[in-house]
């Protein structure tokens, strides 16, 4: 599910017509706050204004690339470049630049590709500097690649007369004649070559006009060479599926073979027509894709296949030391175990570096880099990060014998590395028990337990993530707060130049009127002693008397998301059009939830609908005693996805504190849900698991609906499929229990375009101020 993705674009997205709703319900009245109708809330350009997107440095740190919506179409996305470290960003190409005005067509592939990124952009969706120089980018686009050659930053820096004159570079199209499309292109480290993958093979190509090479001849419908399979680009975040070597004559690539994989018969119901999609999807219990490691030399073809740890199912990340050496990090099928395993000289087996084991699961990460600056056996020691101590730190690895070292010892998790050299590493942790994110800064050679240095301090009620460029001298920086929406800024980590924020298409001044301000709370979970974050908004239109005000409680509350933080939250003018409305708001993490020690993010093991469920009620009976002027029997929930999930489930109760729920996209039964990520948190279902199981069967609980339930569902979803929402209508209407449903015809499980999004929000508008105003 890797929800954290799906929220942070759509917590509650993902929806289609067909539902008629009163045009503005609730209008406030004359002296009530500024009003915000919703169709000023999703119109272009956005109250947040825009910021690039997809941005980064060059790895000669002359230039910033980044993708921006164009001047006369938001969802229309071009390539910018910005000469650094002082010049004028000018637009580097449009599709119509690359095309000649043709439209770019996605295959089917293309689409789930973005889909499993959570990109519903048009335009150019994806780039990626060539080489290890400044002067090449690729674009796949509709099928085809473009070659950008740039000149050189300081060449272009006198090139910016017109920002939107269009490109200062050759291009070059790279095509291949049939239109299959090639896909997921990447440069070898010397930008001399490139490779791609079409018709399921793997295909190498010197950007000097030369013919391709085919290097692998097995691709067909069932087995492909070079691309991620569902479930690793779905739940493990790994989106590539082959990596150049060091010196660019080899290629570690994964074979993926689909054929155990059980088809899944997904109707994809449009409004003017339908047809029967074959969807190869792994549910829980079922047969995943087998994936074997190849290493390939590119100028002979010779393939040696790579043996996999004992019990390995998942190969969730891969890659080369810079000796050369390839490493794959490999999963058991429970993911109570992670391999780390290098293969070196020709041989075929693994050894073990070593193995990271937690009783309940493993995340998988990004953070292993080596660390040329510090040697460990006469190698560079490894940068890792291990939960083993109850709370995610970075730790030292020898390569050659496995022995682990601590590095960090913050107070609150590490959430990620950033970059590294010779002398640091940069990284980004908690604060404030996981509602801030912060970027520090460790000395490879600090004595231990020198604390961290935070770079560029601030306001501490703040969320920063950052890129790195390759030698981690320059940080680019993503900075929010509840109030204040992203921006970017460059930061030299020598200090020597001060910081440059990057600008975007200001905020609307209408924001800063109109964005609530919250109230930050502390409840205590259904155990008893843990402290759950909370923000609340108040009410601020009409709603009843003063001592009987709804609350809508917005969650999403599954593994791995975070609603409770000093971020910006993009639906944070949707909750002020609902104080506006006489509502109060509530945002609320549950146990289970990311961003704190292990023993809370692992609350979930074996208790979807259980630990999740409880604390939400346990918040619905304090809130009234904790807020005045709360209705206790007028609180509502919202929620999408695992929160669609946790709203349907909380109104099929007899006894739940909660007077209404919207349920967008739910998971309702979770045998059908993919493997990977229901037996990552419930196990395998014929091990004896069957009881989380059926806690969590939302069809087994259809007879106690209890409140007023509104569904929400796009009916060509495949990540959470359709068929979940029509098993609950179907028990429901068996039970003679009465629900609204909102579908969305040809609609996946998030919300393409502004018209639908604006419809989504009226929908579930309408149902709760029908359900909870008096």
């Amino acid at each position: 599910m890797n929800p954290l993705p799906i929220l942070a674009l759509a917590a509650f997205l993902s929806i289609t017509p067909g539902f008629v709703v009163a045009a503005d319900p609730g209008r406030p009245p004359a002296d009530a706050p500024t009003p915000i109708p919703l169709e000023r809330i999703h119109a272009d350009p956005p109250l947040q204004g825009r910021l690039p997107q997809e941005a980064r440095l060059s790895p000669g740190g002359g230039y910033l690339a980044y993708l921006q919506a164009a001047a006369t179409d938001g969802d229309e996305l071009e390539l910018w470049v910005l000469p650094l470290p002082s010049g004028s960003a000018r637009r580097l190409a449009s599709v119509a630049d690359l095309t000649g005005g043709r439209d770019a067509i996605l295959s089917e592939g293309e689409k789930a590709a973005l889909e499993r990124r959570r990109m519903w952009q048009r335009g150019i969706t994806g780039f990626e500097w060539c080489g290890v120089h400044d002067q090449r980018i690729v674009v796949p686009l509709g099928g085809d690649l473009y070659l950008l050659d740039l000149p050189k930053a300081a060449a272009m820096a006198g090139l910016v007369a017109d920002p939107a004159a269009g490109q200062a570079a050759r291009t070059q199209r790279l095509s291949f004649g049939d239109g299959e499309p090639a896909r997921d292109p990447h440069c070898d480290p010397t930008g001399q070559r490139l490779a791609y993958v079409r018709l399921g093979d793997l295909w190498v190509r010197l950007l000097d006009g030369s013919p391709p090479q085919r290097l692998t001849h097995t691709g067909g419908e069932l087995l492909s060479t070079g691309l991620a399979e569902f479930i690793a680009a779905e739940e493990f975040d790994r989106f590539d599926g082959y990596w150049w070597s060091p010196d660019g004559r080899q290629l570690l690539a994964l074979e993926v073979d689909e054929a155990p994989v059980p088809v899944k018969q997904r109707m994809q119901i449009r409004a003017d027509d339908s047809q029967v999609v074959a969807q190869r999807y792994p549910a829980a219990g079922e047969r995943n894709a087998q994936v074997q490691a190849l290493v390939i030399d590119v100028e002979s073809g010779r393939t040696r296949r790579l043996q996999s740890p004992p019990g390995t199912e998942y190969i969730v990340r891969a890659g080369w030391f810079a000796d050369g050496t390839p490493w794959l990090q490999t999963m058991v099928r429970d993911q109570t175990e992670l391999h780390l395993v290098d293969y070196a000289g020709e041989g075929e087996q693994p050894r073990r570096i070593l193995v990271e084991r937690d009783p309940a699961w493993v995340e998988a990460g990004d953070d292993l880099q080596e660390l040329e600056g510090r040697p460990l056996s006469g190698k560079p020691a490894l940068l890792w990060s291990s939960e083993a101590s109850g709370r995610r730190q970075l730790v030292l690895v020898d390569r050659v014998s496995g022995a682990m070292q601590a590095l960090t010892s913050a107070p609150e998790p590490v959430t990620r590395v950033v970059c590294a050299n010779a002398s640091r590493v940069v990284w980004a942790g908690a604060t404030l028990r996981g509602r801030g994110r912060e970027l520090f800064e460790t000395g490879l050679h600090a004595a231990q337990g020198t604390p961290a240095r935070i770079i560029d301090p601030g306001d501490p009620q703040r969320w920063r993530s950052a890129k790195g460029d390759r030698s981690c001298d320059r940080l680019l920086v993503r900075e929010s707060g509840w109030a204040q929406p992203p921006r970017l800024r460059i930061v030299a980590l020598d200090g020597a130049a001060p910081p440059t924020d990057l600008a975007g298409d200001p905020p609307d001044p209408l924001l800063q009127r109109i964005v609530p301000g919250v109230q930050a709370l502390e409840f205590t979970a259904a155990d008893g002693r843990t402290a759950l974050n909370a923000f609340y908004m108040p009410p601020l239109g009409p709603g009843g008397t003063a001592s009987a005000r709804p609350v809508i409680v917005s969650v999403y509350g599954g593994p791995g998301s975070i609603d409770v933080g000093w971020y910006w939250h993009w639906q944070a003018p949707l909750f002020a059009h609902w104080q506006r409305l006489g509502f109060g708001v509530l945002l609320i993490d549950n146990r289970g939830t990311a961003g704190r020690d292990r023993d809370f993010t692992r609350a979930h093991l074996r208790a979807f609908g259980q630990v999740d469920i409880a604390d939400l009620y346990a918040v619905a009976r304090q809130l009234p005693a904790r807020i005045e002027h709360v209705a206790p029997d007028r609180i509502g929930l919202i929620g999408w996805s695992y929160g669609g999930f946790l709203a349907a489930r909380a109104v099929l109760d007899e006894d739940t504190p909660f007077a209404a729920a919207v349920a967008g996209a739910p998971v309702v039964d979770w045998t059908i849900y993919d493997s990977a990520y229901t037996e990552r948190h419930l196990g395998h279902p014929a091990s004896g698991n069957a009881a989380p199981y059926r806690e969590a069967n939302l069809v087994l609980r259809a007879h106690r609906l209890s409140r007023p339930l509104m569904l929400m569902h796009g009916t060509a979803d495949d990540n959470v499929l359709f068929e979940h929402s029509l098993k609950l209508m179907q028990a429901l209407q068996r039970e003679g229990k009465l629900f609204e449903t909102v579908i969305y015809p040809g609609q996946t499980h998030g919300l393409a375009s502004r018209q639908l999004r604006l419809h989504a929000d009226r929908a579930a508008t309408d149902f709760l101020v029908r359900r909870l105003r008096p």
